[in-house]
């Protein structure tokens, strides 16, 4: 027969081998994630020393891809005449064993020289438990897109645009004025109002991109479909 204390401490060395990892909570993350968008405005780089793992992974809002080390250097205080927050918004969780998804908003303000700017954001961070301590191994940031505000329009020109231009064989789309606004409508999709942004510069509301009318002697000769800075030209045929 064994040693019934023998077999005590047996039962305990398994138990400690098998013991899972203490789960983080989703208030707990919130308010180290806050904590992390609090240091930003100072510069202060000690959360972000302590919530990153060495090995992390990180992509900003503008792509830049950056390991820890870049990611605390590029945390410094606002330069005089700039203020802001960010605050923690919408966030959504999901544990399971040592690992912890938390996909949230930033509701960014920032005041330049006085004048007042608001973005939004929405990040996902992939937090992890190693050796008791819970931090980030990876994080991505992207930034909602926003309508330009509407600018003033030289409603003189518009006649100028209205037409049918192509970008190839059978593939159309018409150009057209209604009460003063412009619409645009390729084949047979619903019309679309092209809002100003500026002089012979427009857009759709919702959607990313410009529309740009070309001249050529005088006359519109293509309508430029700009997306992230690269160029579709439909040539105006009619």
């Amino acid at each position: 027969m064994k040693n019934p204390a023998y077999l005590l401490l047996l039962t305990m060395v398994v138990s400690a081998c098998t013991v899972r990892p203490a789960p983080i909570s989703q208030d707990e993350v919130v308010r180290r994630t806050q904590e992390l968008f609090d240091a930003v405005a100072p510069g202060n780089k000690g959360p972000w020393q302590k919530y990153f793992a060495e090995d992390a992974m990180y992509l900003d809002e503008q792509g830049h891809n950056m390991d820890k080390a870049a990611l605390v250097t590029s945390i410094e205080p606002l330069p005089a005449g700039l203020s802001g927050n960010i605050k923690v918004v919408g966030s959504k969780f999901r544990l399971v064993g040592g690992t912890a998804i938390h996909s949230y908003d930033m509701d960014e303000s920032e005041v330049v020289q006085g004048q007042q700017l608001h973005a939004r954001y929405h990040a996902t961070d992939t937090w992890m438990e190693r050796n008791g301590s819970w931090q980030i191994v990876a994080g991505q940031v992207l930034r909602y897109y926003e309508d330009p505000a509407a600018g003033q329009a030289d409603f003189r020109k518009f006649r100028d645009y209205v037409g049918t231009y192509e970008l190839s064989a059978g593939d159309r789309a018409m150009v057209s004025v209604e009460d003063g606004k412009l619409y645009l409508q390729r084949g047979t999709r619903p019309k679309v109002e092209l809002i100003p942004e500026a002089a012979d510069i427009f857009f759709r509301k919702g959607v990313e991109g410009r529309r740009l009318f070309h001249y050529a002697g005088g006359k519109v000769d293509a309508m430029i479909d700009r997306r992230n800075n690269e160029d579709i030209v439909w040539k105006k045929v009619g």
